[in-house]
């Protein structure tokens, strides 16, 4: 399950902000470096209080600095924080090795968009027949995916925010609990996601 960083509100945003502008670099250009969307990156940059290690990883690659200088870990000026070179780098994992990481673990994040804006939520789940699997109950947060393109991420990063990997699936989710039994007052909702697309990377220091 992707650890979430908490700092005061608006810091990471402003940090990503100001490298994306020392480098010249547009939303989009971002956004395509680090695998993300270009929404995600401007929320990050507008509006979000927390990220997740592995946005924060992505987006330190994306940017050439590192996650700890993306939360202020290090000189207390923000320019001098940023300043130094490259230290991290994206490297792209296969799809069989994507699909491997998927199997060994069986706690991730489901991004889905409510009527509040962004929802990131943990879900134990299980890999079935090439499905991302997990149960819920009716009128919980995660069984609003069903019928909605959401995405599916696992990550492991080390303590230090300076290494680690991500998974990243994109699909529409679905219920596959059969009408009679929901109708029968079972509690057990099943939401199946067949992802189109999966991708994922390892971020680690240059050099290395």
């Amino acid at each position: 399950m992707p650890h979430k960083t908490a700092h005061h509100p608006g810091d990471v945003g402003r940090r990503v902000a100001l490298r994306r502008e020392q480098l010249g670099l547009s939303l989009d250009e971002v956004a395509e470096r680090a695998g993300m969307a270009p929404s995600y990156v401007q929320y990050v940059e507008e509006q979000s209080d927390t990220i997740g290690s592995s946005a924060l990883l992505r987006l330190a690659a994306a940017l050439r600095t590192t996650g700890r200088q993306l939360l202020g870990v290090g000189p207390e000026h923000p320019a001098e924080a940023l300043a130094p070179p490259p230290q991290t780098v994206l490297q792209e994992l296969g799809t069989d090795e994507c699909w491997n990481r998927l199997g060994e673990h069986g706690v991730g994040c489901l991004a889905l968009t409510t009527d509040e804006g962004p929802a990131f939520l943990p879900v134990s789940y299980a890999v079935i027949d090439g499905a991302i699997v997990y149960r819920t109950e009716t009128g919980e947060a995660p069984a609003a995916a069903a019928g909605s393109e959401v995405a599916f991420e696992i990550d492991q990063v080390d303590d230090a925010i300076a290494a680690g990997w991500s998974v990243l699936a994109v699909g529409t989710a679905e219920r596959v609990t059969p009408p009679e039994e929901e109708a029968a007052g079972k509690r057990e909702l099943w939401i199946r996601i067949v992802p189109d697309r999966v991708s994922g990377c390892l971020i680690r220091e240059a050099g290395e």
